[in-house]
């Protein structure tokens, strides 16, 4: 807890550039380019600081698009020896109490644009004892926390590995007339949670009245406790976007081509400055053609008159004026600028259906084989996500256990299976499935009609009913009279 002594500061220095990538990014990916990217005033012309910020929101496509082919189809989840078995029935109701594929999306999404996930596991009430239990009672639950608020502490001399992990998010707190901030802290150690909150007072306040930094100067008295989960793990379990061995923070997608991002924008803004400019360009007239007001000011008369006299082949045309904005090499520029960016992401123009992304004629595995590098990487983020659901799964069920005594199954640690993201080429699947079984049936007429028109089982027999009493109208041989060789 040293990192939340008195006369600490929160958030502690080592984290403040982690915090600040976070919410950077963020704003990225929401799209609000002009709040990360102000350029430096005395680097541009009085012009280009009056310029309108036009930005694409690159950024939110890339993270949304890893997000889809990593969670947009729900893994499978088994455990135990049967699909009705006791281990399997719990995973599946720890799956649907708390919702986790919806949350595994939002952890990828999330995880995409920060680089760091984390899940808390809890046992509880969802509202907290706002409902009664009937309504709301209490069980295990799967929620996600805040990177922003979590600040892990790793074993000496191997900085990839965490030993504890400490929540703290600061509160303000009203007494009558006065306020007073306080920082509640919440320490995850194996089988153990230590409550505490301290005073803080705000010491870096920004033009917008942005909090950023505080100092604590006291414990609140009396608020430190501890309580034993049983559970030999820290109920806060980490997964990172992708990461190196030598530190626990993840790496995320964005940060690496931020200057990318910013030369696009720049690039759409100085093209539509010179569209703008020759939609509403100065005119060059003969000498004459402006008429004076009474105070021998000229005036310009063309755009009531719009008739010139041109007396000879020398005189001045009327013309409008414009400059070679190279606005082709402009263009030019921005297409390599965001095909540099698809390779960086490693996000080919098929998978956002642009470029050649024409798929007619081509195979399900001519598909998958131009978006290899997409798929090399979900793959590379689906590992880490493999180990963390395993683990949070596992805990899960322990801490159930702990909190409610021996249960009717046996803790396991489930097997996933991911998805690949893709959708299924059928004609390709049905013909692998005839060569591979020399042509024989591989599903019932039953199951065929309630996958192909999304019918119950019992509609499928309805329908099947209707097909063989068909087909016995149709027979030719219920015409036939005994003894009939026709």
């Amino acid at each position: 807890m040293s990192i939340f002594s008195i006369g600490a500061y929160y958030p502690a220095p080592e984290h403040r550039e982690r915090i600040r990538r976070y919410r950077e990014n963020k704003k990225l990916f929401l799209g609000k380019h002009f709040d990360v990217f102000q350029r430096v005033q005395n680097k541009l012309s009085r012009r280009q600081n009056e310029l309108l910020y036009i930005s694409t929101n690159l950024p939110g496509v890339i993270c949304k698009k890893s997000a889809d082919f990593l969670f947009g189809e729900q893994p499978t989840f088994s455990a135990g020896k049967s699909d009705n078995s006791a281990e399997q029935t719990a995973i599946e109701r720890l799956l649907d109490t708390n919702d986790l594929h919806i949350l595994n999306y939002e952890s990828a999404l999330s995880n995409a644009y920060r680089g760091d996930s984390f899940y808390k596991i809890r046992y509880g009430q969802e509202y907290g004892g706002a409902v009664g239990k009937d309504v709301d009672p209490f069980r295990v639950i799967i929620e996600a926390q805040n990177p922003e608020f979590v600040f892990p502490e790793t074993a000496p001399g191997d900085a990839n590995r965490m030993i504890a992990v400490h929540i703290a998010y600061p509160v303000l707190v009203k007494c009558g007339d006065s306020e007073d901030w306080v920082l509640n802290v919440e320490s995850h150690y194996p089988g153990r949670i230590v409550y505490a909150k301290y005073k803080m007072e705000p010491i870096v306040v920004t033009v917008d009245n942005e909090i950023n930094e505080w100092k604590i100067y006291a414990e609140l008295p009396g608020e430190r406790r501890e309580v034993l989960t049983g559970v030999p793990y820290p109920l806060v379990v980490h997964v990172p976007n992708y990461a190196t061995d030598d530190c626990w923070e993840g790496i995320d997608d964005l940060s690496e081509n931020k200057p990318l991002f910013d030369e696009i924008n720049h690039r759409l803004s100085q093209i539509a400055s010179i569209l703008d400019k020759h939609a509403d360009p100065a005119m060059a007239v003969p000498a004459g053609t402006l008429g004076e007001d009474e105070l021998g000011n000229p005036i310009f008369r063309v755009g009531v008159d719009k008739v010139f006299e041109v007396m000879s082949k020398d005189e001045v045309v009327p013309q409008y004026i414009t400059w070679d904005g190279q606005l082709q090499a402009a263009f030019t520029e921005l297409d390599k600028l965001v095909k540099l960016l698809l390779i960086n992401a490693e996000i080919p123009e098929i998978a956002l259906g642009s470029g050649d992304a024409g798929t007619s004629g081509a195979s399900g595995l001519a598909i998958k084989w131009r978006l290899n590098s997409i798929l090399a990487k979900i793959n590379r983020k689906r590992q880490y996500y493999n180990k963390t659901l395993k683990r949070v799964l596992l805990i899960a069920q322990l801490l159930e256990v702990a909190c409610k005594g021996p249960q009717d199954y046996e803790v396991t640690i489930p097997k996933v299976k991911f998805k690949d993201g893709l959708p299924d080429d059928e004609t390709e699947m049905a013909n692998i499935m005839s060569i591979r079984t020399g042509g024989k049936a591989t599903i019932s007429q039953k199951s065929a009609l309630m996958w192909l028109d999304d019918l119950t089982e019992e509609q499928a027999e309805a329908e099947l009913k209707r097909m063989n009493d068909e087909e016995a109208v149709a027979d030719p041989a219920i015409f036939q009279q005994p003894g009939d060789d026709g």
